[in-house]
């Protein structure tokens, strides 16, 4: 690499850095406000959900969500409502997936699973808790006049139901022991993980009054992001310790779950996450310097180590 290339890399990392470090304060600070203090009666429902809410992580969803509003021409301001909401749908799905009935696991964001730390029957009430509250921040959202507040209670409904999220997240456990093809995988990736990347990015386009065309292209390019990230999530389960991954690592090789490292191996692995992640920058062409942003977002997921 020149050292003309290397300074360009590294001015272009530190942006992204200073990026997602603003969006994501902006998005604590409007988790915070999303659900109700830990104070209000009764309070231990409250304390869970703000546990599992406010235990830091990514953002990534949000940060989707803010991002596709400005590919779009929109202001943030205008998305931080969906931003939570999706957020809110996330943590939701993360504690109902760590349930001794589902995954059944310890640590999450390193700290106790939710079950852990407030017992299993909080626990699904906080996940229940969260969702609905989901709902209720959306019936908030300004309405833009391509996209009246029914196609965002359409979309995100659609999204997070039982042929999507939880259509994943039942072929996952349908899936643990068995021998799977790729395809078969596939089918618990795209949805499992991948609906909730496109789901930010619809959500984040239609605040901002986006166009057919670049709702069209912020799809496509969720479509491939969300499965590169969950693929590169696979791998860092087999190569990385629980500590860096702020979970329980090597969980997917004791279960036996459908994994692609499982599948094809490492190796490929790697590759299909990099074969992915240029189909998502492709799909971003349309776009042209707006969606700069985006593309630096899905080389840095590529790039992670936890």
């Amino acid at each position: 690499m020149s050292s003309r290339k290397a300074v360009s890399t590294k001015k272009s990392a530190d942006g992204l850095s200073l990026y997602l470090k603003r969006q994501r304060s902006l998005v604590e600070a409007a988790l915070k406000r999303a659900v109700p203090a830990a104070s209000v009666r009764p309070s231990t429902i409250h304390q869970a959900m703000r546990y599992s809410l406010l235990a830091g992580g990514k953002r990534l969803r949000p940060i989707l969500v803010l991002a596709a509003a400005e590919s779009c021409g929109g202001e943030v301001t205008q998305a931080l409502t969906a931003a939570c909401s999706v957020e809110l749908i996330h943590t939701y799905s993360l504690i109902h997936d760590d349930l001794p009935c589902m995954d059944d696991d310890d640590l999450r964001r390193g700290r106790p699973t939710s079950h852990k730390a407030f017992g299993e029957g909080v626990a699904v009430l906080a996940g229940d808790a969260l969702l609905t509250q989901a709902f209720g921040l959306l019936s908030k959202i300004n309405p833009t006049k391509r996209y009246p507040l029914s196609v965002y209670l359409e979309e995100t409904a659609l999204a997070a139901g039982s042929l999507q999220l939880i259509a994943g997240q039942v072929a996952d456990l349908e899936a643990e022991g068995n021998s799977l093809t790729i395809s078969d995988v596939r089918f618990i990736h795209e949805r499992k993980t991948a609906a909730m990347i496109v789901l930010p990015l619809r959500l984040g386009a239609m605040s901002a009054n986006a166009t057919p065309s670049q709702l069209k292209s912020l799809t496509e390019f969720g479509s491939a992001l969300g499965l590169a990230f969950q693929i590169i999530d696979d791998i860092l389960d087999v190569t990385q310790s629980s500590e860096q991954l702020g979970k329980s690592a090597g969980k997917d090789l004791t279960a036996a779950k459908a994994t692609y490292p499982a599948v094809i191996g490492i190796e490929a692995s790697n590759k299909e996450a990099a074969r992915l992640t240029r189909k998502a920058h492709a799909a971003l062409k349309p776009l042209g310097n707006k969606g700069v942003r985006l593309i630096e977002i899905a080389e840095y997921l590529l790039g992670r180590t936890c």
